[in-house]
């Protein structure tokens, strides 16, 4: 969102509506639309700041201390706001984990973010993370999952489970393309829903996992809010196996 001045309007008052029905999770991030996104949000939020969990994310490449510190409040700004509720960084880089957390902490004691998570960390580095000091304060893991992307399905969903880490999927109907696939489609219409609302309700069937599809009209926001009331039966999962069969060995985390 806030790449095309043209949508902006529409995207404002889609982001406005989810928040009015009770969608109150705003995830952005410093990389999108080289910023333009989290204005889009703060201008979105105005009025509603207090109802709204606002999540964004650190660019490995700004993720030293200072790095991290500086990156947070130019995101601040952009955001008009003296808070994030979540920050994360995006996806792991060169700088050595500890200098993050240690930006993040101080971040935290600032009053600047209330609470710190990652994106697009695999099994392994779950595991390093959490030998780090306060490395075991982390949040959420923020990973591709969606019905042909179920690769963390075999070690890191289960061990993140296990540790009490939500995980935040994005992309979860693949930019559309699930949508288009048969089994999806007659899913869909045997519950007489849309084919996004199944592959929502897919990912969200699994404990402590958070969708974040996007919404850029209002019309996206109300098809995304029904998908909660969606309850896939045990012959719609094992037909969605069946098209899409979940991992039997380790793969490498997908990304996009």
């Amino acid at each position: 969102m806030g790449e095309d001045r043209r949508k902006r309007a529409s995207e404002i008052a889609s982001l406005r509506l989810g928040i009015d029905l009770g969608l109150t999770l705003v995830d952005t991030a410093e990389m999108y639309g080289d910023g333009d996104t989290e204005e889009l949000v703060g201008e979105a939020l105005v009025g509603r700041r207090d109802r709204a969990f606002v999540v964004s994310k650190v660019l490995p490449s700004n993720a030293s201390r200072a790095g991290t510190i500086a990156a947070c409040e130019r995101s601040l700004k952009r955001l008009q706001t003296d808070r994030i509720d979540l920050y994360l960084l995006h996806w792991r880089g060169g700088v050595p984990l500890a200098d993050t957390l240690s930006g993040f902490d101080a971040l935290i004691k600032a009053g600047k973010i209330r609470q710190w998570g990652v994106s697009n960390f695999d099994a392994d580095d779950m595991e390093e993370l959490r030998e780090i000091a306060s490395g075991d304060a982390v949040a959420t893991n923020q990973v591709l999952y969606n019905l042909t992307r179920r690769g963390i399905e075999f070690d890191l969903l289960p061990s993140c489970q296990r540790d009490g880490i939500p995980i935040m999927a994005y992309s979860p109907i693949e930019q559309g393309r699930v949508l288009r696939h048969a089994a999806v489609k007659r899913i869909a219409s045997d519950l007489g829903v849309s084919a996004a609302q199944v592959a929502l309700a897919w990912v969200l069937r699994e404990p402590h996992v958070i969708a974040i599809p996007k919404a850029g009209t209002e019309e996206h926001v109300r098809d995304n809010l029904a998908s909660l009331d969606v309850r896939l039966t045990q012959d719609n999962l094992a037909d969605l196996d069946r098209a899409f069969p979940p991992p039997k060995r380790k793969q490498s985390l997908d990304m996009i």
